[in-house]
């Protein structure tokens, strides 16, 4: 797999895994989300690759939730030997949950994965000034949380 592909590869992992909150279903659902592409794309060097490839796993995801039970799905936690990293770690979750579905799954794809305003917007099916919109008031809705936290 080339670079670029590695680095895509990554990217639909923690989307994956941000869908699930399992590593081993992450994984799965990232290979088969590569095996998909392969098979129906005859032109790989054409086109939006990443759009296509974030609309494949986020449809298996979709499909994934729609088969199996919501208490198979647990979510691994991270082995940390810093009190505070888990603290923060917790704090900052607790106030992500806190925005919609769509706002964390943007912020997501903007900040943890890297990915550009048109490409978000491509992999959603909405404008970029909405992408821009949701985007401005999810991190505003997330500071007014955690200033009210004061990490505590």
């Amino acid at each position: 797999m080339s670079i670029p592909m590695q680095e895509h590869y990554d990217k639909i992992y923690r989307y994956c895994y941000y869908k699930v909150r399992n590593s081993l279903v992450a994984e799965d659902l990232t290979q088969e989300t590569f095996l998909r592409y392969f098979a129906r794309s005859p032109h790989l060097g054409r086109g939006k690759r990443l759009a296509y490839l974030y609309t494949i796993a986020r449809n298996l995801c979709i499909d994934r939730f729609r088969k199996t039970q919501p208490e198979l799905l647990t979510e691994d936690i991270a082995d940390t030997d810093c009190f505070e990293q888990t603290e923060l770690h917790l704090t900052l979750r607790q106030a992500l949950n806190i925005l919609p579905e769509q706002e964390q799954e943007l912020l997501l794809l903007r900040y943890a994965n890297q990915l550009a305003v048109g490409e978000i917007a491509a992999i959603m099916g909405i404008s970029r000034f909405a992408v821009y919109r949701r985007i401005n008031s999810a991190l505003a809705a997330l500071k007014s949380s955690l200033r009210e936290e004061d990490f505590r």
